[in-house]
């Protein structure tokens, strides 16, 4: 397909169907595959073409071969894996949050406290975030009676809600190549900064997010949804962490090997951890670039290193390396279907589609509304929050500059857009983030999902009602 074809509903029809199997079946890996099978169906449909008809050569293969998927697998899971794995078997990331978990966690609430302030430190957004923060509390919050349920939550919306309020990350470098160009106040990268930078201001779903979770975790919120409320009580009554159907995408890791021949200590998780925010971080403040790639592999390396002149045998070293490589191996799967789906997404022009229904006659107080929701589906449905940025920024900052001159207002709807997505991101069952989160805390995807929707949902809600009555109030 190049492109010719105009977009239709039929495109909706593969996300559509991964969801409701998702939902329904609580079968991630066939609903995945069922929407990239429809996918193919629909542009067969389109096209006459029986090449089409064939959803691994079509597909799957062109996006499990793509760059950001390999980067995915090699950097973010098996980099992660292996470092995770070295973690178990030195006891690194559990000996840090024991030494620094303790003074903070007396309990569930405290415990809870704890990994929210992981995950706004661990602010690089998205599967960054959710893998850290996940791996270093979940020791702590399991010992305090947690649900895995409300774990996730903490971890998801804090990952990359965090990111798009801090811009110390790549969030803004990439936002900004997409805006750059598309009206006159926006001629340069650095103008695309600057505004990425004060749409933060009103970004609201992440401030409500990143609140709520914060509330959540203090046992102030007035409301947490009947799943979540059952999953509190579950977990602080009978101590399951998990619902009795769960079924887990990364089983419990072993317990570390506390013996005579290796004692962990805290360099053997503060040395990984400086080099991976460090190199992730203080390039952007020297050169204006980042370095998350070389970040990962650096982290990787020195667990290795470390490890081994703390006197680790070389062979426990790859063994344990290997055995966090493996144990990545069915979200591996998933997230390749999940790239794969996007890929079809793109393919079929669902974002142009959507876009498209909106239109452009819409009075100027209500567009940062209809953006927040459209970027909510969008994201949804595609499972990617970039994905959706790359499609409806190019659209709606013209479309916004066109309403009204007031670069308040701009501002305003560049922060829809950007919560908007994010929310999307955070609460689909196709988004690696959504799955990262449930995996490294230990919790069922689709019981993260659908104990988070309410909470997320009550989140947009407000962040609508914020950013329409900003808009009321301005100048138009």
């Amino acid at each position: 397909m190049d492109g010719s074809l105009a977009p239709s509903g039929y495109s909706l029809l593969p996300a559509l169907v991964t969801i409701v199997l998702a939902f329904a079946t609580r079968q991630v890996v066939a609903s995945l595959f069922a929407g990239i099978l429809t996918g193919a169906v629909v542009l067969y449909g389109q096209t006459g073409d029986l090449n089409d008809l064939n959803p691994i050569s079509r597909f799957l293969l062109p996006a499990i071969g793509s760059t950001g998927y390999a980067s995915i697998l090699l950097l973010y899971l098996w980099c992660l894996g292996g470092l995770v794995g070295l973690w178990n078997r030195t006891g690194g990331a559990r000996h840090f949050a024991e030494e620094v978990g303790a003074r903070l966690a007396r309990g569930p609430r405290s415990s809870l406290f704890f990994a929210w302030l992981i995950g706004i430190v661990f602010h690089q957004g998205g599967t960054v975030s959710t893998v850290l923060a996940g791996t270093t509390v979940k020791p702590v919050t399991d010992r305090h009676r947690v649900s895995h349920e409300e774990l996730a939550y903490v971890v998801d919306s804090t990952a990359s809600p965090v990111a798009t309020v801090i811009p110390f990350n790549a969030w803004p470098g990439y936002v900004a190549t997409l805006v750059v160009g598309t009206i006159p106040l926006l001629p340069d990268m650095d103008a695309g900064f600057d505004l990425f930078r004060r749409a933060t201001l009103f970004n609201f779903y992440a401030f409500f997010a990143l609140t709520g979770t914060l509330l959540l975790a203090l046992n102030l919120l007035p409301w947490v949804g009947g799943r979540m409320q059952a999953a509190r009580q579950r977990a602080r009554e009978t101590g399951e962490l998990n619902a009795p159907t769960a079924e887990p995408l990364l089983p419990d890791a072993p317990e570390p090997d506390y013996d005579h021949h290796y004692r962990p200590h805290l360099v053997d998780f503060l040395v990984p951890i400086g080099l991976l925010l460090g190199i992730g971080i203080l390039p952007y403040f020297i050169w204006g670039s980042y370095r998350i790639n070389e970040a990962f592999l650096s982290a990787t390396l020195s667990a290795m290193l470390v490890a081994r002149i703390r006197g680790l045998p070389l062979s426990e070293i790859m063994e344990a390396f290997v055995d966090g490589c493996r144990s990545m191996t069915i979200g591996a799967i998933v997230l390749g279907l999940a790239v794969t789906l996007g890929a079809v997404a793109k393919e079929l022009q669902t974002a142009a589609f959507l876009i498209a229904t909106v239109g452009s006659a819409i009075p100027a107080w209500l567009l940062p509304a209809l953006l927040t929701f459209l970027c909510m589906g969008i994201a949804f449905s595609t499972g990617t929050s970039w994905g959706t940025y790359a499609v409806v920024f190019p659209v709606a900052v013209p479309l916004a500059a066109s309403l009204s001159g007031d670069p308040t207002y701009l501002a305003l709807c560049f922060g829809a857009v950007l919560g908007g997505a994010v929310f999307g991101d955070q609460c689909s069952p196709i988004s690696d983030t959504t799955i990262l989160s449930s995996m490294f805390t230990g919790c069922d995807l689709m019981d993260h999902v659908q104990s988070q929707l309410p909470l997320a949902l009550a989140a947009a809600l407000l962040a609508c009602a914020a950013s329409t009555a900003v808009a009321l109030l301005l100048p138009l």
